[in-house]
């Protein structure tokens, strides 16, 4: 009952931080699993559909937007992914956390860099957080189609930051982050 957990979203200056926990079933194993960001759009969604119909268990939770500039980025990430583990429907007896923090937990957990690309587990929760995140982005985009979420997904992309300064900040972007903070300042 080893459970991976990874994030996604740390980086982007609109939008929610992202994290998913996964307990694989060592009887129905996936083929594929590596690190979301080594794999197409198409591959993830076809690995997230496998990854909720297989595993022994699966959770997904997010750290707001209000969290993010509340806490920091960092104490959000760990939030979110305490959120997931927690949601989990069977508890795991190990948790193992792709990079070097990990959130309070009151079971056994393990920080391991680059974990989401040499852990099964990891590697599974890396793509249903960015599978997650990347679908509440569309969604955001339906609702701010002028700063183009569906092409950068909030990433600080050029196109992102001539949108933030031709149209201002909106309530999903990050009022801590330079580039917004600067924009209001």
């Amino acid at each position: 009952m080893i459970c991976g957990v990874d994030e996604a979203g740390r980086g982007p200056l609109a939008g929610p931080v992202y994290a998913a926990a996964v307990i694989l079933d060592p009887d129905r194993p996936i083929p594929g699993l590596a690190d979301s960001k080594k794999l197409s759009a198409r591959k993830r969604e076809r690995l997230a559909l496998e990854i909720r119909a297989r595993a022994h268990a699966w959770a997904i939770a997010e750290a707001s937007v209000e969290e993010i500039d509340r806490l920091n980025i960092l104490q959000a990430t760990l939030l979110a992914m305490r959120r997931a583990v927690l949601a989990l429907a069977v508890p795991p007896q190990e948790v193992l956390v792709d990079g070097n923090r990990c959130p309070v937990l009151s079971l056994p957990t393990r920080a391991i860099v680059g974990g989401d690309a040499t852990v099964p587990e990891i590697s599974a929760a890396s793509i249903l957080a960015k599978t997650a995140r990347d679908a509440a982005m569309l969604e955001l985009h339906g609702q701010f189609p002028q700063y183009g979420f569906d092409r950068h997904f909030g990433y600080g992309t050029a196109i992102h930051l001539a949108a933030l300064r031709q149209h201002g900040p909106s309530t999903c972007h990050r009022r801590t982050f330079a580039p917004v903070r600067e924009l209001l300042e």
